[in-house]
């Protein structure tokens, strides 16, 4: 028998769904309101709000947005893009390659949104100056993004929520996920150059010309600020490590990058109206209305009831990773893989009643990082970088980026799904 609260916190949970979906009111408002309802209806207790409300992935989020408005400034990124640029001299192919590379250890670490804002503009114009289709490579660009998000805990807004409602470390995500992320880049790659080889090979006639031209470009030119290209750099740089060691130091992710962004605040002397101002405070507001609301279908027993009929067609271990990494991907194609994860996160947790939940955790950050390179509205970076290139007269239509999105899209979690069945589960 379904409960009242169970009714009302399913409604708003589907209704808040659809609205993000249909795009009619912006994603935040719809979450606010929701968990609005929820709160005035007292569907989730006052006292038990902060059970729900995940501050660990907003603040971690705050701090390191908080780091690249400061670091931005400082002419880093673009000095990264034109740099790599040179390494290339001028070679479509390995443009491609290095601007993918370059482009997932960026967002291995920082915002995927952030990164592609940053280094669109200069692929563009080194684009321009090769004389070749932009098209592949702002496809591999925006690819390249929510692979390299896959590989760490802050990569990606969904494993920030997994590593968070999980327990899982810094390392735990480099270990299991990094070495997936690293092949599908490959694969990825591999599969951008046969769909597009023919744009690859139109500059030969000019080679030497546009050779010149790439490595004319001064990457030096690009940094703005040098004393706070400087401290951007050994900051971010502590950041990292001190992500790497965060068990060993006993500090929590988002404690390391509130941290970070307090000494860079205090050792840059950064406006903090500026840094802060730019903060996407929308984006956390987003997060903390969704908890919400997400806290009211565990709080009234929804998730609970799910996962036992998820069990009913699930028996072991093997068969959920599958089901969850191509669920996940094919969802995530489709509607934003934040509000997807909020509410996987309990069911797997329910599951754990049967089974272990381990590999289960990888198989959900697989699904949901990857299957937004499925559609041109998968993915946040994805919506960005088509706009940015619609702006600059280059046109990226739903067809295109689909039909290599969703080949790319079988192949990674295809290849991840069947590396994470082999190591837990086995032959």
């Amino acid at each position: 028998m379904i409960s009242t609260g169970e009714i009302i916190a399913l409604s708003v949970f589907s209704g808040v769904y659809a609205l993000i979906m249909s795009e009619k009111i912006h994603r935040t408002v719809a979450a606010m309101v929701g968990a609005s309802v929820i709160m005035v209806l007292n569907i989730v207790p006052w006292d038990k709000i902060p059970k729900y409300l995940d501050l660990g992935t907003i603040l971690l989020l705050a701090g390191m947005m908080t780091v690249v408005n400061i670091a931005r400034d400082s002419g880093l990124f673009e000095y990264i893009a034109i740099k790599t640029a040179k390494l290339s001299k001028g070679d479509p192919m390995k443009v491609l390659l290095l601007f993918s590379v370059i482009t997932a250890l960026v967002s291995a670490f920082l915002d995927n949104v952030t990164t592609v804002l940053l280094l669109t503009p200069m692929l563009i114009y080194i684009t321009r100056q090769m004389d070749v289709n932009p098209v592949p490579f702002l496809l591999a660009e925006v690819f390249a993004s929510n692979i390299g998000g896959t590989a760490t805990l802050i990569g990606d807004p969904p494993n920030i929520m997994i590593g968070s409602a999980a327990g899982l470390s810094f390392n735990d995500f480099i270990t299991n996920m990094a070495p997936i992320a690293f092949l599908d880049l490959f694969v990825t790659v591999g599969i951008i150059y046969l769909a597009y080889r023919s744009a690859m090979n139109a500059h030969s006639n000019r080679s030497e010309a546009i050779t010149r031209s790439i490595m004319s470009l001064n990457e030096e030119d690009a940094i703005k600020d040098r004393v706070l290209f400087r401290k951007s750099v050994v900051m971010i740089a502590a950041i990292i490590v001190a992500f790497f060691f965060h068990d060993r130091l006993g500090l929590q992710p988002a404690v390391i990058a509130l941290t970070g962004a307090s000494i860079l605040l205090l050792w840059s002397g950064a406006s903090p109206e500026y840094a802060l101002e730019k903060v996407e405070w929308a984006t956390l507001f987003f997060f903390g209305g969704l908890f919400i609301i997400v806290g009211s279908l565990v709080e009234t027993g929804a998730i609970d009831q799910l996962a036992d009929w998820m069990l009913g067609y699930v028996h072991t271990e093997g068969q959920a990773v599958l089901l969850i990494s191509w669920f996940s991907a094919f969802s995530s194609a489709i509607v934003d893989n934040i509000p997807f994860t909020a509410t996987m996160i309990p069911l797997i947790k329910a599951m754990g009643n049967s089974m272990s939940t381990y590999p289960l955790w990888w198989a959900l950050s697989l699904g949901a990082c990857l299957g937004g390179n499925g559609t041109a509205i998968g993915a946040s970076a994805n919506v960005v970088v088509v706009g940015m290139a619609y702006r600059e007269g280059i046109r990226i239509t739903f067809g295109d980026f689909l039909k290599v999105g969703m080949v790319i899209m079988v192949a990674t979690v295809g290849l991840g799904s069947a590396l994470i069945w082999l190591r837990y589960v086995g032959l």
